[in-house]
C-alpha cells in the first residue's frame, strides 16, 4: 500500500515538473520574440521618439504584417513633424496601401506650407492619385503653383511650331505663342489638362486673325491677338490659372487668297473647257446629221433622174412627145454637155497659165 501511495507520489512530481519545464520552455520562447521584435523596430522606434513624432511598436509591427514599409512611413512623418505637419501613421499607411507617393504628398505639403498655399492632406493625396500613371507628380503640380510654368502653344511635341491664320484680305499669317500658367489645386482635380489650354489657346488665335481686315494689322499690332484670347477666358474649367499670353513670334506664311482665286480660275476654266466641248459634240453630231440628209437628197435626186427615161418612154406612147421633140431635147443635152466641156477646158487652161 505504501508503495502505491510513493508511485503515485512520484508520478504527480513527474507531471507537475513536466508541466513547469513546459511553462519555462514557453516563457523563453516568448520572450526570444519579444526581444526580437523590440531588436527588429527598437532603432525605428528610437529614431521617431528622438525626433518627437512618436511611433508605437504595435503599429510597426501591424504595418509589418501586412507588408507596408514601416521605415518608409516612419521617416515620412518624421519630416512631416519637422516642418510643423501633423500626419498620422494611418494616413500615411492608407494612402500607401492605394497606391500612392506618401513621400511626394508630403513634400508637396511642405513646399504648399512654406509658399502660404492651402493645401490639406486629403487633397494632396486626391492630386497624387489622379496624376498617378502620368509623368507628372503632386509635387511638381505645387511646385508649379509656386512658380509658374510657361507653355508653348502650338506644343512643339505635336512636330508643328507655328499655327498658321488667315486674315480676312486672304492673306495667311504664321504665329507663336507662350502661354504663361500655374496650377490651379483646387481644379487640379477633375479639371481640363494642359492641352485644353493649348487648343484653346490655338482656337482664339485663329479667332483673332480671321476677324482683322488686314495681315498688317496683325503685323503692328500683334497684342490684339493676346487681348482677344485673354478675354476667351481659356483657363475656365482647367487645372491652371493663365497669368498672361504672349506672342513670341509673327510672320507672313502665304497668300491664301491668291491661291483660292487661282484655284478657282482653273476649275472655272474646266469647266468652260467642258461646256465647250459638250458644243462642240453637239456641233459635229449636227453636221453629222445634215451631212446624212445631204445624202439622203441627193439619192433621191437620183431616184427622180433615173425615172426620166420612163416618163419619156410614157410619153412617147401616149403621144405626147415626138420624135422631133425628143430630137431638140437631145442637142440641148449635147450642146450643155458641150458647153460644160468648155467651161471645164477654159478653167483648166486660166489654171495652167
Amino acid at each position: 500500500m505504501n508503495h502505491l501511495i510513493t508511485l503515485a507520489a512520484t508520478k504527480a512530481d513527474d507531471a507537475t515538473s513536466f508541466i513547469t519545464l513546459a511553462i519555462i520552455f514557453a516563457v523563453i520562447i516568448v520572450c526570444i520574440v519579444f526581444i526580437a521584435i523590440v531588436a527588429k523596430f527598437f532603432k525605428t522606434w528610437l529614431r521617431s521618439r528622438l525626433a518627437k513624432a512618436p511611433v508605437a511598436m504595435s503599429n510597426m509591427l501591424g504595418m509589418w504584417l501586412r507588408k507596408v514599409p514601416y521605415p518608409l512611413v516612419v521617416d515620412t512623418r518624421i519630416t512631416a513633424a519637422k516642418a510643423g505637419i501633423d500626419i498620422s501613421t494611418d494616413q500615411l499607411e492608407a494612402h500607401f496601401l492605394a497606391g500612392g507617393d506618401i513621400v511626394d504628398c508630403v513634400l508637396a505639403l511642405i513646399a504648399a506650407e512654406k509658399a502660404g498655399i492651402q493645401l490639406t492632406f486629403d487633397r494632396a493625396c486626391a492630386i497624387d492619385l489622379a496624376v498617378k500613371g502620368t509623368s507628372k507628380t503632386v509635387l511638381e503640380a505645387v511646385r508649379t503653383s509656386i512658380n509658374p510654368k510657361v507653355i508653348d502653344c502650338p506644343n512643339p511635341a505635336s512636330g508643328q511650331s507655328r499655327l498658321t491664320a488667315v486674315a480676312r484680305d486672304g492673306i495667311a499669317v504664321a504665329v507663336r505663342a507662350r502661354v504663361t500658367v500655374r496650377t490651379n489645386l483646387d481644379l487640379f482635380v477633375g479639371g481640363a489638362t494642359e492641352e485644353t489650354v493649348v487648343a484653346r489657346v490655338g482656337e482664339g488665335i485663329v479667332s483673332a486673325v480671321g476677324s482683322a481686315t488686314s495681315y498688317k494689322d496683325v503685323l503692328e499690332k500683334p497684342e490684339m491677338i493676346s487681348r482677344a484670347v485673354s478675354d476667351k477666358g481659356v483657363d475656365a474649367s482647367t487645372a491652371f490659372e493663365v497669368l498672361s499670353i504672349d506672342i513670341a513670334d509673327v510672320d507672313v506664311a502665304g497668300n491664301v487668297g491668291a491661291r483660292l482665286q487661282a484655284e478657282q480660275a482653273e476649275a472655272d476654266k474646266q469647266i468652260a473647257q467642258a461646256k465647250a466641248e459638250v458644243r462642240r459634240a453637239a456641233a459635229v453630231a449636227t453636221e453629222q446629221e445634215m451631212s446624212a440628209r445631204t445624202q439622203e437628197m441627193r439619192a433621191k435626186v437620183v431616184e427622180a433622174e433615173a425615172e426620166i427615161p420612163m416618163a419619156m418612154a410614157e410619153a412617147f406612147r401616149k403621144g405626147n412627145l415626138g420624135v422631133l421633140d425628143f430630137a431638140r431635147y437631145q442637142n440641148v443635152v449635147a450642146d450643155t454637155k458641150m458647153r460644160d466641156s468648155i467651161a471645164g477646158t477654159g478653167t483648166s487652161s486660166i489654171s495652167g497659165n
